[in-house]
């Protein structure tokens, strides 16, 4: 029925979870804190080892003579691009008798319109001095362009225009010469041509008129263009700030190492597809949250609090391990020494009872425990440690508190020597959800019991619920008297199903 459910829930699940990429990305805020601090770092450490070069900026007023109100820009872009010329470039170098070549020089200035006829120039050097001069003769270069193509334009429409008048004045001569030779006495025919030839006169001496007019109106407007083009802020250096561009470059450093940190981490939460949710685990294990414990290296404000819900963990897990008449282990998923650590509490809150903790862990993490040769096997109300291979030995009065590990490359044929019945001790984060498929599909085949499950580090934001509500087999409370009434001892616990369990009949029974 377990398997069922997990299928079902996987099935319905969607595609991705937004709260649960939030919460790994936040548990990832190292990974992402430290990228950002690098890149923080490495902004100010380029401010300090790279400054930005001497610098000088001028501003130039360019006048068009195609000047609109409505114009977006389109001229002032064009007198960029020809900044960025090597006729401009030349020229600049010329003057300051420079044997650098205008492609190299090229790299070294750029050019920007602040508005429809300001430009600005932005040239560097290697001194203060250097590149407020190549700026002074670079803006001058770009005005005596532009002062030449202006009057360039200026002279070739007025050029166009006194050719015209002059094709109208020889039309004229001609019109002139037709009407001299014509006689007022032939008739009413030659009449009616000398009046369309005196016509034709008068039309060629306006139009002839007209063209005088323009081209003098275009020698006109050229000197007004050209005194509008002038240099309107003088050369000067730009002073750099040292502690301000390390300012600006570590922010800049900071924001670009957190957008690839955050990025980074989404990117492999997707891809590594690790649950973090407590309803995620559960369901991917088929069982539910019992307890959670606080990673072991917590704020000093927080141990206490930490110490806390161990010993309610140590005293509820106690509670179990005495109504059952099973031996109960405790397997573990990315937390061994934690494992390690609440077998041996467990151990000493029973060891009235003379506790015996088997360590199957790998690595047997628990061998500095292990008594002595000659030692007695409970010394002084201590638990004693044994190695995975007394796990098969009779346990006579003793109780024995198996100690193991789900993680690949688990022998899981031995995990049942270690307990039937276990609780799954899995740190948050760490096994992805195909991997917890496997270990409840692995547990299931032999034949142990999950009680349930425990959590270390879990999200202190997370508010999802991860208990299994779909059966009378998934509370510690309800399996508790449930394994009791089993067994027939007969014993009142004062410890009560749930409701929702009361109203659930047990398959077993049933079954009788």
């Amino acid at each position: 029925m377990t398997t069922h459910t997990t299928s079902e829930s996987s099935a319905a699940a969607p595609l991705l979870d937004l709260q649960a990429l939030v919460v790994s990305v936040r548990r990832r805020r190292r990974f992402w804190c430290s990228l950002a601090l690098l890149g923080l770092l490495a902004g100010v450490a380029v401010a300090v080892l790279m400054p930005p070069p001497p610098t000088a900026v001028t501003k130039v007023l360019v006048a068009h003579q195609e000047d609109q109100p409505n114009d977006p820009g389109t001229l002032i872009r064009t007198d960029v691009a020809l900044l960025q010329t090597t006729r401009i470039a030349g020229s600049a170098l010329r003057s300051l008798e420079s044997p650098e070549k205008p492609e190299d020089f090229m790299r070294d200035y750029g050019g920007i319109g602040l508005t429809n006829n300001l430009l600005q120039i932005t040239v560097t050097g290697d001194s203060d001095a250097e590149a407020v001069a190549r700026a002074k003769a670079l803006a001058d270069a770009f005005i005596s362009d532009h002062v030449r193509r202006i009057q360039q334009a200026a002279s070739a429409e007025a050029k166009a225009l006194a050719d015209q008048r002059d094709r109208l004045r020889d039309e004229l001569a001609q019109v002139n010469k037709e009407i001299g030779e014509a006689s007022p006495d032939s008739g009413p025919k030659a009449a009616a041509n000398l009046e369309s030839l005196f016509a034709r006169r008068a039309e060629l001496t306006s139009r002839i008129s007209d063209f005088d007019q323009r081209a003098a109106e275009a020698r006109i407007g050229t000197p007004q263009l050209i005194a509008g083009t002038q240099i309107v802020d003088a050369p000067r250096a730009v002073r750099h700030s040292l502690p301000r561009n390390a300012a600006t470059n570590g922010a800049v450093g900071l924001v670009l190492g957190l957008a690839l940190g955050l990025a980074v981490a989404a990117v492999r939460t997707v891809v590594a597809d690790r649950p973090v949710l407590r309803r995620d685990i559960a369901a991917n294990l088929g069982a539910s949250v019992i307890a959670e414990l606080p990673h072991r290296s917590a704020g000093l404000w927080r141990r206490r609090r930490v110490r806390e819900a161990r010993a309610r963990l140590t005293a509820s897990l106690a509670r179990t391990v005495r109504g059952s008449a099973e031996p109960v282990s405790l397997l573990e998923l990315g937390c061994a020494r934690g494992t390690g650590v609440l077998a041996l509490d467990l151990a000493g809150a029973l060891a009235a009872e003379g506790p015996v903790v088997v360590d199957g862990l790998p690595g047997l993490r628990l061998a500095g425990r292990r008594p002595k040769p000659g030692d007695p096997t409970v010394v002084s109300g201590e638990p004693t440690v044994v190695s995975g291979e007394r796990a098969t030995e009779p346990a006579h009065q003793e109780r024995r508190i198996g100690v193991g590990s789900v993680a690949p490359g688990t022998a899981w044929t031995d995990l049942r020597y270690l307990g039937t019945r276990t609780v799954l001790v899995v740190r948050v984060g760490h096994g992805s959800a195909a991997w917890l498929h496997t270990v409840a599909r692995q547990l299931a085949d032999q034949r142990i019991a999950v009680i349930g499950v425990v959590l270390i580090d879990p999200d202190p934001r997370d508010r999802t619920d991860g208990t299994l509500w779909d059966g009378p087999h998934t509370a510690l409370r309800g399996q508790n008297e449930l394994q009791a009434r089993q067994n027939g001892t007969g014993q009142r616990r004062t410890e009560r199903l749930p409701m929702w369990a009361a109203r659930v009949p047990d398959n077993d029974q049933e079954a009788r």
